[in-house]
């Protein structure tokens, strides 16, 4: 299975390599599509010898920094952020693609105990007994991060919640657990099942569920969109998808 994946890499590599001179590729990417880019840009580079710029942050950071007028030949972020940079003019028309979806997800050590979450009473019950808990920082503008600060809310144990917990500004959640510093933690499901020591519980349950679909389109003032298209079509291709999976996101 890995030869096949590896053997379509370069496959879908060879393909969407450029004639051209090697081109420098700017992308501004959401924390969420980390542990995908990580094993597809070495991939990448070393087949077409173009170079990427990665850039990751918070979806909210990164459109602040767009709306400021800051661009990327590759912005992978939400579907509706992308569809709103389009109408303005900062995507090129017709280049949005869904890449995956993820959802908020809870999250413990490997090996560790379960906690039951199937239903929202049981959520709270779990939430209230953990020691330690980790999750984004919503004032950092994580979506996984922004989107929990109302759950708890929602739950009434938002007080109860303050003294052990741990904001951190990304996608680190899963990292804390699989060491042990926090018991359980709340993050995008991609994110918790790229990191080697946890594991993913479940999604929040019933209609405290939330899923996000990503996306990738092409900046209107790319100066290489050839080159930027050429990852565009690896990161959604097949190669591609199964890398995604393998980092705990479903298709979109």
């Amino acid at each position: 299975m890995a030869a096949a994946v590896e053997c379509s890499f370069l496959l879908a590599l060879g393909a969407a390599a450029p004639a051209a001179d090697a081109a420098e590729v700017k992308v501004m990417s959401t924390v969420a599509l980390t542990p995908t880019l990580d094993e597809i840009i070495p991939k990448y580079e070393g087949s077409t010898g173009n170079k990427l710029m990665v850039i990751y942050s918070t979806i909210a950071e990164l459109k602040k920094r767009i709306d400021a007028g800051e661009t990327a030949d590759v912005m992978i972020l939400s579907r509706p952020v992308l569809d709103g940079l389009q109408i303005q003019g900062k995507i090129a028309e017709g280049s949005i693609v869904n890449v995956g979806r993820s959802y908020v997800a809870v999250g413990v050590r490997s090996g560790a105990p379960k906690p039951d979450i199937r239903t929202a009473d049981k959520l709270k019950t779990a939430l209230l007994a953990a020691k330690s808990i980790s999750y984004a920082d919503p004032a950092k503008g994580g979506a996984s991060g922004v989107y929990f600060a109302k759950v708890l809310d929602r739950l009434g144990i938002a007080d109860q919640m303050k003294s052990k917990t741990t904001l951190v500004p990304g996608a680190e959640p899963g990292q804390l657990v699989a060491k042990g510093e926090v018991e359980m933690c709340v993050a995008q499901a991609s994110e918790i099942a790229a990191v080697p020591g946890a594991q993913v519980v479940g999604p929040l349950p019933g209609d405290l569920n939330n899923a996000i679909v990503f996306a990738v389109g092409v900046g209107s003032m790319s100066k290489d969109p050839a080159a930027a298209k050429s990852l565009i079509e690896l990161l959604t291709g097949p190669a591609g998808v199964a890398v995604l999976k393998s980092k705990g996101m479903d298709p979109a």
